[in-house]
């Protein structure tokens, strides 16, 4: 984020004392990345933000991830992993890998109302998207409100709880790197342009400080070894969030779906008119209810495509995807097409989009640079079938997996 904001208590100026109305004084930590040559924010602690007196390992879910190998494209059943929404799982520890490679794990987890650990990513930053619910995310900058259609965007090494106030089916994007809008929509200072889908009026961060009481706080880190991705609970003196005030440019906000202005065309547009955020090797587009193509001869769905250098995730989220009418990717599907693989929509899908002048579909999507690994929750959502269903089997038809060959919307 390149916009300023300022939150609570500050100094006149920077790396100056600042005292509480007893006189003791305040903490100043900065949080900067990429060796404070990029954004950064300075907050105010009443205790020391260093101050750990224990330090043990946190056991995470399963991490493993299994090769694409043999190649194909494949469906994946994310409703099937939770149950129905009321047992709930922890937002954070709850997660289930879904897919992931050494830029971008994505998982999911259906929550209930219960709070999660206090958690760090010291990783990279964190896109959550929220299929449904609704609550808030509790930050050492303060507190942010999510609802449903929201990316929550969490920066790196932000302390931070989710404390859903219904349950909530939490699509986590996590990257190995920072996630920001695109370079493309912004000027050279940071400005969102005019040809951007969306500005700053769209983005929501914290608006006061969030502050907590206590001693001995354990806050749960998801690092970084060279064996892969780990876990440490660490254990602080005092409360992380004591913050009475900040200013920067670094900070969590949120971006809702609805806010996103969609580009269309005379013709079909491609995938980077839809994009939203960008990662290192990686790229967030939505694909949202839209006034589609008006040439007199337009197709609306996609083109058959081959994105030979990356791997391409899409997440069903919302209305009747146009190009997989008549599939079995339904609401909460996930669609994996790799490189290496054509792939567009189902055939009889064509002629069927053919004078459509309105998409009324909502889907996430995420292009990769690398190959994506399949996690325990993509091998456990997976339906078999689903690789085949370009070459025509119906329902009743055996695929080389054995199951039946359902047709697929992806």
């Amino acid at each position: 984020m390149a916009h300023y904001r300022r939150v609570g208590e500050v100094p006149r100026q920077r790396h100056t004392q600042s005292r509480d109305p007893e006189g003791r004084l305040y903490r100043e930590e900065l949080m900067g990345e990429e060796g404070f040559s990029s954004d950064s924010s300075l907050l105010y602690h009443r205790g020391v933000p260093s101050a750990i007196v224990d330090s043990q390992v946190w056991e995470l879910p399963d991490q493993r991830l299994v090769p694409n190998h043999p190649l194909k494209p494949r469906h994946l059943k994310l409703h099937t992993l939770f149950d129905e929404p009321g047992a709930g799982a922890c937002p954070v520890e709850g997660r289930r890998l879904v897919l992931g490679n050494g830029d971008v794990r994505i998982g999911y987890v259906v929550t209930g109302t219960d709070p999660s650990p206090l958690y760090r990513n010291a990783i990279g930053d964190e896109c959550v998207f929220v299929e449904s619910g609704a609550g808030t995310v509790e930050t050492v900058f303060g507190v942010v409100p999510y609802r449903a259609g929201d990316y929550v965007l969490v920066p790196r090494a932000t302390d931070h709880r989710w404390c859903p106030s219904e349950p909530s089916r939490l699509y986590a994007i996590e990257a190995s790197s920072h996630i920001a809008p695109p370079k493309r929509y912004l000027s050279r200072y940071g400005q969102f342009l005019e040809h951007a889908p969306y500005c700053e009026r769209d983005l929501h961060g914290p608006t006061e400080p969030h502050r907590a009481e206590g001693e001995n706080v354990e806050v749960l880190v998801k690092h970084r070894t060279s064996a892969g991705v780990v876990g440490s609970r660490l254990t602080y003196a005092t409360h992380p969030f004591d913050v009475v005030g900040w200013d920067g440019c670094l900070y969590p906000y949120t971006f809702n779906i609805e806010d996103y202005m969609p580009i269309t065309g005379k013709v079909h547009q491609p995938p980077p008119v839809h994009q939203v955020f960008e990662g290192w090797n990686f790229v967030v587009c939505n694909f949202l209810p839209r006034k589609v193509d008006y040439h007199e001869l337009a197709i609306p769905v996609p083109y058959y495509h081959s994105n030979v250098d990356s791997d391409e995730v899409m997440f069903y989220v919302g209305g009747d995807y146009e190009a997989r009418k008549g599939s079995g990717i339904n609401i909460g599907s996930i669609s994996l097409h790799p490189g290496g693989h054509a792939h567009g929509p189902q055939p009889s899908a064509i002629e069927a989009s053919l004078g459509v002048d309105y998409f009324e579909e909502s889907a996430v999507m995420v292009d990769t640079f690398k190959p994506l690994e399949l996690g325990e929750g993509g091998l456990a959502a997976e339906d078999p079938a689903y690789a085949w269903t370009w070459a025509g089997r119906g329902p009743d038809t055996d695929g080389p997996d054995g199951g039946p060959a359902v047709f697929s919307n992806s």
